[in-house]
């Protein structure tokens, strides 16, 4: 299991690439997704946009409580797997803005990960 604060830096470090940094970001700029364990992911909002299940959930007319706290909790996503798909999140954008990276995927995450992605449409 990786740290909190790996986790927190991995994330970091994808969030600087793109040109912007975490902890630097406005409130309004950035989105919590929370793992079936509680753990929170603070990603930019634009990177979590690239979901659209979490863009629907995100910008639904009506008092949903997404959309007021802009956090959605996913109790059938692990950590881990919420941890790569923040990744690929990251990923996707650079590689929308012509920046070619490879995106590593473990062989022990892939049904996970294809599972979620369906779901999150991403």
């Amino acid at each position: 299991m990786i740290s909190s604060t790996r986790r927190f830096c991995r994330l970091q470090k994808a969030s600087e690439s793109c040109g912007r940094k975490i902890e630097k970001m406005k409130k309004e700029d950035t989105v919590k997704l929370i793992s079936a364990e509680g753990f929170e992911f603070v990603i930019d909002k634009n990177a979590a946009m690239v979901s659209q299940t979490i863009r629907n959930m995100l910008t639904s007319p009506g008092d949903f409580a997404e959309t007021e706290h802009q956090e959605v909790t996913f109790p059938e996503i692990s950590t881990t797997i919420l941890e790569k798909i923040c990744q690929y999140f990251y990923w996707s954008l650079q590689y929308a803005s012509g920046k070619e990276t490879e995106f590593h995927i473990e062989p022990e995450l892939t049904l996970e990960l294809m599972m979620a992605a369906n779901y999150l449409h991403t």
